[in-house]
């Protein structure tokens, strides 16, 4: 699991640079920037308080949402920072924690329970469903979505390895 959590996060961090680079070229006053934003800014509460969690830490959110949204600039710093935070985590983290079981109050109120490593899982993917819902929205705006495969992922960041020559970026 190490590895793959490894990828995982590697991954992560790449889907999230691919989708904030092409909304920055959507620029502030698309629709479709102001809708990510919305999404993304959740995704990033989200990682944050499984951060908090994850290190049994205490952490200041109330709300899985924020009541004042960011600017993309902003939010594309924190999100990176934050994926960052995440990679250099999974990179030290020794396999024996994450069978580890916390408990936790979601900020609903409502009592969880979750391992370290069902916790990553869910930062994960619960990144790949917002990421998805923008995709989304982006085709119904016959705006072409960022690259956000796992497989593109993986033959980019590992071309060598995998006999293929890197793609340029679109």
């Amino acid at each position: 699991m190490d590895d793959t959590l490894h990828h995982l996060f590697r991954y992560k961090a790449w889907a999230d640079d691919q989708l904030l680079t092409a909304l920055a070229r959507l620029g502030d006053h698309s629709p479709i920037t102001a809708l990510a934003i919305t999404a993304l800014s959740h995704t990033y509460v989200v990682d944050r308080i499984f951060a908090a969690h994850i290190r049994r830490e205490a952490h200041a959110y109330t709300s899985a949402n924020l009541s004042e949204m960011p600017t993309l600039e902003d939010l594309s710093a924190d999100l990176r920072r934050s994926d960052q935070e995440y990679i250099d985590y999974v990179t030290t983290l020794h396999h024996d924690r994450l069978a580890e079981h916390f408990d936790f109050t979601f900020t609903d109120g409502a009592a969880g329970r979750m391992s370290r490593e069902e916790m990553l899982m869910h930062v994960v993917t619960h990144g790949t469903g917002h990421r998805g819902q923008i995709s989304a929205v982006m085709l119904l705006n016959s705006v072409p979505p960022a690259k956000d495969g796992f497989t593109t992922y993986l033959h980019e960041a590992q071309a060598s390895a995998r006999r293929r020559a890197v793609a340029e970026r679109r």
